[in-house]
């Protein structure tokens, strides 16, 4: 029929090794310039009046390397963008890194007393960051490696960093405009306090451990009251009980009565309130403002003195008397004792079993504590001065608890799963307001400036220019999560009025994992309804969490985490991204197992043998003239265009994963186990319309699924696609996805 192997290239002789192409596959992706929608516009391949798809990159944080998560989340998004680019749109998937203020900190101050035996202070504010920027840099290199490795096809030239100039300038101006709007403000309120930080803490930072610990009942005059915390109640005056609580019917709110305590007697005065739960021990509770977000609620509503208990290092203070300077650890039996020599311990339980917050970076214990930082009020109306949110009308007024539903429930934005909606409302119903003031060095400084030597009324709030140098800045930096919540609009030029502004925003997916949808969905919610009057994306998938093997969460401290470039190393990207793929669902976690890479490496091999066969079967063949088809092979069309518009219905859906399998199994039990088989034999001794007709359905078979596969595969599909005797576009990722109309 035709010579034998001349006729197709060398590489296809041997199995395929993905370490020989990827890395050159990528390049060539890179200089192509096709990851930047405005060449795929200047070269033809888009036209510029097409659809737009846009996507910004979830940031990872600047801490040192990614992990399997990350994986999992760039082979999601990519497999989405490189889908849209191949349907014809202006498609544009904005790279970005997070400075990641606590954790990036907190990385390089362990560093520096390992290596040094020195903290920040030694070195002093400046030259202190000057080794942080070091070391994020070197992360951000390590990490843009890493991204690359994956095939992920980000616009590179357009690269952000949260705490660039461009976003730093975005930080700012949007500070002073809520901080004008009135929505920003300076005041005392229950925080997370790191005492070993020496910072606080957000909630999405704090880790709660299970520990068993005992709980305490005391006698407090005539009520028997219970805690985990005794080192916290000297100052507890006030008995708070539910309004409707028979039991203490005969007890008037504002009675004050006289109990013995562990400093000696106090007056006791009974506040009613229905945050106190009749059906909880005996009904009954002290209250500790300082030290209990609840608590302070119930002060600030009743108008309590409110007194601090414990300092910032963690220990007790002189209202404490004889314990004063103690850590609350050391003192707490020792305060117990005291209380059982005044008959004042009714039982103690030592198998009460409870989470205990902990922060994340240092490790230390959470000591809630009432202090002055900045806070963004999300209950305080204000006229919106935008365009009309959806239900909510330009100039009137709302707030921004109203916007983060609001958007929502108005179909604005899309969850995904739904299920996930009536979480997220549950959790804006419950928002306090939001403390973004920070006691680190490293991240975007506050632009505040007080006067020196007067008070804090007389301040400026990011002024262009300071008006002389009797000036200084507020020494506190901003959440993390602020700089961040400007992500999808900050990354396209805003403030300024830019072109891709103008044509990218909203961003059409944002797919980070549940986990995040109140500390950074909501919060990005909250910024662009604020600032754009708009929302900063219709639809936000969220992925599940990727475990281990045996279903539980990668962590240092089990020593089971897995480098994701091992993996790549081993079987290549394809088979790690497709093994990711296959099996994410939204919302809804996933295990890791490197066998299935192995297997998906296998899958890739098969596609290479099948290309082999194909291309040496129809070597010198005329792909260009459609033959008359043999009924058989009209089926094999069908099947392939039916495979086809499966996964372009379910790829539009957001269901990847039934998208992935699909394509798996026509390539593997369809085409390689009956089409490839029956082949052989009809090559071989069919009439020559049958043979014509075969051939060119072969070819048919491996264009269109190289199409459909790409996406998942990038790296094998576009080896392959170059080599190709005659294709419709000189790089598969900007051919045209096949149509099956």
């Amino acid at each position: 029929m035709h010579d034998e192997q001349p006729h197709i290239p060398e590489k296809f002789l041997k199995p395929y090794n993905p370490a020989e192409s990827e890395e050159s596959v990528y390049k060539q992706w890179e200089d192509s310039g096709y990851f930047n929608p405005d060449v795929c516009i200047e070269k033809g391949v888009t036209d510029k009046d097409a659809e737009y798809f846009s996507i910004v990159l979830p940031p990872p944080n600047v801490t040192g390397t990614l992990h399997l998560g990350h994986a999992l989340e760039s082979s999601l998004q990519d497999t989405f963008v490189r889908f849209n680019r191949m349907l014809g749109k202006r498609t544009l998937w904005i790279p970005g890194t997070d400075h990641a203020a606590i954790a990036t900190q907190s990385k390089v101050e362990k560093e520096l007393i390992k290596r040094e035996k020195k903290n920040r202070h030694d070195l002093g504010r400046e030259e202190f960051l000057i080794r942080v920027q070091e070391f994020a840099q070197k992360s951000h290199d390590t990490i843009v490696t890493q991204i690359k490795k994956i095939g992920a096809s980000l616009d590179w030239s357009r690269e952000a960093f949260t705490l660039d100039k461009t976003r730093a300038n975005a930080v700012r101006t949007v500070f002073k405009n809520m901080y004008n709007a009135g929505l920003i403000y300076r005041g005392n309120r229950t925080v997370n306090w790191d005492p070993k930080g020496q910072t606080v803490i957000s909630d999405d930072e704090i880790v709660y451990e299970e520990r068993t610990e005992k709980f305490y009942y005391f006698k407090y005059g005539p009520f028997v009251i219970g805690t985990a915390r005794p080192e916290t109640k000297f100052s507890d005056k006030y008995v708070v009980m539910h309004p409707d609580d028979e039991r203490y019917s005969k007890y008037t709110h504002g009675q004050t009565i006289e109990v013995e305590w562990i400093n000696g007697p106090l007056t006791a005065t009974i506040i009613k309130d229905e945050a106190s739960d009749p059906d909880m021990g005996t009904g009954v509770m002290t209250i500790t403002p300082w030290h209990s977000a609840v608590d302070f609620d119930i002060a600030k509503k009743h108008g309590l003195e409110m007194e601090q208990i414990i300092d910032q290092y963690g220990k007790l203070l002189p209202i404490a008397e004889e314990f004063a300077g103690m850590k609350v650890l050391a003192a707490r039996e020792k305060i117990v004792e005291k209380l059982q020599e005044k008959g004042l311990v009714e039982k103690i339980d030592e198998t009460y079993v409870h989470n205990v917050p902990t922060a994340e970076r240092s490790g230390g214990l959470v000591e809630p504590q009432v202090m002055r930082q900045w806070f963004i009020d999300v209950n305080k109306p204000f006229t919106l001065p935008h365009s009309e949110i959806n239900g909510i009308a330009s100039g009137s007024e709302t707030t921004l608890k109203e916007i983060m539903h609001t958007t929502v429930t108005s179909g604005q934005i899309s969850v995904l799963p739904e299920r996930f909606e009536k979480t997220y409302h549950h959790w804006i119903n419950n928002l306090r307001d939001w403390n973004i003031s920070r006691q680190l060095w490293y991240g975007h400084r506050i632009p505040v400036w007080y006067k020196k030597g007067s008070n804090e009324k007389e301040i400026l709030v990011s002024p262009d220019t300071l008006p002389d140098e009797n000036w200084e800045q507020d020494p506190d930096t901003l959440d993390t999560w602020f700089s961040s919540g400007l992500w999808t609009f900050s990354t396209l030029g805003w403030p300024a009025n830019t072109d891709d502004l103008k044509a990218y925003h909203p961003t059409s997916l944002m797919a980070p994992g549940y986990e995040i949808l109140f500390f950074w969905v909501a919060r990005m919610i909250l910024m662009t309804g604020f600032n754009l009057g708009t929302v900063p994306f219709k639809t936000v998938y969220l992925h599940g969490m990727l475990r281990a093997k045996d279903g539980r969460k990668f962590s240092k401290s089990l020593n089971n985490g897995v480098d994701p470039l091992e993996i790549v190393e081993k079987y290549g990207a394809d088979a790690l991204r497709f093994a990711l793929v296959v099996g994410v669902t939204p919302g809804n976690d996933m295990k890791f197992d490197e066998a299935q890479v192995n297997a998906y490496k296998k899958f890739a091999n098969k596609l290479w043998n099948i290309t082999r066969f194909i291309l040496t079967e129809t070597s010198g063949h005329d792909h260009a003239a459609v033959p008359t088809l043999t009924v058989r092979d009209k089926e094999v069309l069908e099947a392939l265009n039916e495979t086809t518009a499966f996964m372009t219905e379910h790829l539009k859906k957001h269901r990847i994963d039934l998208a992935a399998d699909k394509i798996y199994q026509y390539l593997w039990h369809e085409v390689a186990d009956v089409i490839l088989e029956e082949s052989k034999s009809l090559l071989k001794d069919g009439s020559d319309i049958e043979k014509i007709s075969r051939q060119w359905m072969l070819y048919e078979i491996l264009t269109q699924s190289l199409k459909i596969l790409h996406p998942f595969m990038p790296f094998i599909t576009e080896e392959i696609w170059q080599s190709l005797p005659h294709k419709e576009s000189d790089m598969l990722m900007i051919a045209q996805w096949p149509s099956t109309k």
